[in-house]
């Protein structure tokens, strides 16, 4: 294969991020495709058994085996790695996958957590169940408040995990607070940056050391495929990542990586778009008066505002409510939508609402729910790309009908 300037760090760093989304990590072969190729290969051949050996001894330049690295997917982390602000990236099947080998690479036996307790549902479950099999202990702490995560550390803490805003509650946690106190403790911070994109937030600029995505959700943006995505240094990837990553196979299919690639080329026009669309619909819903709270972080209302906007460029595609008659009452309003779909998915192009007390954080026990705010009225909304006002007049029907308004 021939190496497009895609493939030029020099040239492409200096790219603006809408360029960078469109031709970074670019390869082109002979034919001189000008979509990237998909190589469907779980192998590869080589010229003669010196080349075999030369590549495998890291001699010489190439591909061994699709699990360690496939030439589609490689172009995928390297336009993840460039928009993100990172020196590498590598893929995973799932976002899920991302997430649970960014944490096992860097703990051990006898070692220490400290995370934020409001976590996607299995983000909690692997460092509440998961890392304690294998002898890691955790904590986990109210992440908006700063004492509670210096009150936590430990000897023998060795990461920081986190997810800002949190799912589904949008709590908001100081990154440059909680990096600053890791590295003084000598501890690696891991972000789950789901939420805020890569568009809109970049945790590695307020010096966490790795950053994980579910590219299921906004990177693709179209409910079609799974994969996820681990951003940090060649130093932490050399150490700690690649030699989990390289012996356990969690890889991304190159189909899949090859979807995540189509969707990064949209990615900014998306979340913006769908930024304005959730101001939008966040607003409405405040102007309904039958709501518990309205959250979204560009409200005035929204406690961590401030914060939230001095870390994000904007506020987010996400929004959550609260309705006063519990789960029976948010049920009926779920059941009432025509025009958002009844989902526990996220960053789709279609607007999105889920029940997190029975899907995403089912998992989660009842009273660790509550000490969250995760109540049987809660209702979280992925916002799309629909017009504004028809996703406001299908919630206001909605509300109308669960008896939340009027």
């Amino acid at each position: 294969m021939k190496r497009h300037t895609g493939q030029d760090k020099d040239k492409t760093s200096r790219w603006r991020l809408e360029t960078q989304l469109v031709r970074g990590g670019t390869w082109r072969s002979e034919l001189g495709e000008t979509s990237e190729a998909m190589f469907m290969t779980s192998g590869y051949a080589y010229d003669c058994a010196e080349d075999a050996a030369a590549r495998f001894a890291g001699d010489q330049e190439g591909y061994t085996y699709s699990r360690l690295r496939n030439p589609t997917a490689a172009m995928f982390e390297d336009r993840m790695a460039l928009i993100e602000g990172a020196e590498v990236a590598r893929s995973t099947a799932t976002g899920m996958a991302a997430i649970t080998h960014a944490m096992l690479s860097v703990v051990k036996a006898g070692d220490h957590v400290v995370s934020s307790r409001a976590l996607f549902g299995s983000c909690r479950w692997v460092v509440e169940t998961l890392l304690p099999r294998f002898g890691v202990e955790s904590t986990l702490v109210d992440g908006t408040d700063n004492e509670a995560w210096k009150a936590a550390v430990r000897p023998n803490t060795t990461a920081f995990f986190l997810e800002t805003p949190a799912n589904p509650t949008l709590d908001v946690v100081d990154l440059q607070f909680v990096c600053d106190l890791a590295h003084e403790n000598g501890a690696l911070v891991v972000v789950d940056n789901v939420f805020a994109t890569p568009v809109l937030q970049k945790p590695l600029q307020f010096g966490a050391d790795i950053v994980a995505y579910s590219a299921t959700k906004h990177i693709d943006g179209q409910g079609r495929v799974l994969g996820g995505c681990i951003l940090t240094s060649e130093k932490i990837l050399e150490e700690h990542v690649l030699p989990l990553i390289r012996n356990t196979g969690p890889n991304i299919s190159p189909f899949n990586a090859w979807v995540m690639l189509k969707g990064l080329e949209t990615l900014d026009m998306r979340v913006n778009k769908m930024c304005d669309n959730a101001e939008k619909v966040a607003r409405a819903l405040e102007d309904m008066n039958g709501f518990d709270w309205v959250r979204h972080p560009s409200l005035a209302s929204f406690a961590q505002r401030d914060l939230a906007l001095k870390q994000m460029s904007r506020g987010g595609t996400i929004l959550a409510v609260q309705l006063p008659g519990g789960r029976e009452q948010a049920f009926k309003f779920l059941n009432s939508l025509e025009i958002v779909d009844i989902s526990n998915n996220i960053g789709d192009a279609k607007s999105l609402m889920t029940h997190p007390a029975s899907t995403t954080h089912a998992s989660v026990a009842e009273e660790a729910r509550l000490e969250l705010g995760i109540t049987e009225g809660m209702l979280r909304l992925s916002v799309g790309l629909e017009h504004p006002d028809d996703l406001i007049e299908d919630l206001q029907q909605a509300a109308d009908k669960a008896g939340v308004t009027g």
